[in-house]
């Protein structure tokens, strides 16, 4: 068995004709209508009124925050289980990044704790979507948030293919933030978007992009804004990526089923429970005891994994609080991503299920 990475990104001779093209017929390469075309192929794949692309992901949060009026000395509610980007995209404009513990059962913010953590300083949650789920409490997050005109963003990074009550993840908060980094789902490289149905907040974000500017080409600043842009280039990449996002989707569904049958009762492992109807996971993900054993079985059998994120008040850039948050903790301890590529072969989830199998059963 040849050996199974963890997780690669896909392209083919779609992705690198579409660039052939492009250049030959003399692309300016900085965005312009090839941004616009993916943006809009966002936009109605989501169903969102307005979509605008950016340079990343954590750089999309960061505007979100910015054009929802977040600024110094403001407090930010995040998940204390996360990518670090989701914190780090409000400390990077001078806000507060506050921690609340996660439900185990999805990975999602725990609704009453992040209600304990609202203060008078609190001017946004940022609610992820952990590979592709959201809590089952989301219309409360919505309606409480609303209640007390505290911005809800959702840090949907993990999360497009993604759906909820037949509504796509990302689209029950103000703001929605996606990420085409490698792992993704689908990928520019790097890359971001934000979707909207609210059009002051879109064109707040149109332009903190470009540099505050009413309109690209301008040199007339409506307000302080940065250079947040995407290019042409990446969107040919991601147009042909988006062609390709309805059979990813249904692939990544049908392997997520696929491991959840193969890897039931298996003492030791505990798999988190997924909606695949609506979800199509990210990574492959599982909880599992003596975490470092299974691992290392598995490389010397061909198969890569990851570990999970770490419970973020953990770590040195962020050790500045005392409290406790038991299941981010115990997540960060026990989790396990699986190989998760796109590719993956239904014969390859056998053989890495089968592995996990002799491994607890000795």
């Amino acid at each position: 068995m040849k050996f199974i990475n963890q997780m690669e990104p896909c392209f083919d001779d779609c992705e690198r004709i579409a660039l052939n093209e492009y250049m030959q017929a003399g692309g300016w390469v900085t965005e312009f209508k090839k941004t616009r075309e993916f943006e809009a192929a966002i936009a109605k794949y989501t169903g969102a009124s307005f979509c605008s692309v950016v340079s990343n992901g954590t750089v999309a949060l960061s505007i979100a925050l910015m054009a929802c009026g977040v600024t110094v000395g403001d407090e930010v509610i995040v998940p204390d289980y996360t990518m670090v980007a989701t914190p780090n995209a409000a400390e990077l404009i001078g806000a507060k990044a506050v921690f609340v513990d996660i439900d185990i059962r999805n990975l999602c913010m725990d609704f009453e704790l992040m209600k304990e953590a609202v203060t008078e300083k609190t001017k946004a949650v940022i609610l992820v979507s952990i590979n592709g789920r959201y809590p089952s409490r989301i219309k409360e997050f919505v309606d409480y948030c609303k209640a007390k005109e505290i911005y809800l963003i959702e840090d949907a990074a993990q999360s497009l293919g993604s759906f909820y009550g037949g509504r796509h993840v990302g689209r029950y908060g103000d703001i929605g933030s996606f990420s085409f980094s490698a792992p993704k789902i689908i990928t520019t490289g790097q890359g971001g978007a934000l979707i909207t149905d609210n059009e002051e907040l879109f064109t707040k974000i149109k332009r903190i992009r470009d540099f505050g500017r009413e309109q690209g080409g301008s040199d007339h600043y409506l307000t302080k804004g940065w250079n947040f842009k995407f290019t042409d280039i990446q969107a040919v990449i991601g147009l042909e990526q988006m062609k390709k996002l309805p059979d990813r989707v249904e692939r990544k569904k049908a392997m997520g089923k696929l491991y959840w049958d193969k890897l039931a009762e298996i003492p030791g492992v505990e798999r988190i429970d997924t909606d695949f109807a609506q979800t199509a996971p990210w990574f492959f993900d599982i909880l599992c005891e003596d975490r470092q054993g299974l691992m290392a079985y598995l490389k010397e059998k061909n198969i890569g994994t990851r570990e999970f994120y770490p419970a973020l008040h953990k770590e040195p850039a962020y050790h500045y609080t005392s409290l406790s948050f038991p299941s981010a903790e115990d997540a960060a301890k026990r989790g396990l991503w699986l190989p998760s590529a796109v590719t993956l072969t239904d014969e390859e989830i056998d053989y890495v299920c089968e592995h996990i199998r002799m491994y607890y059963h000795g």
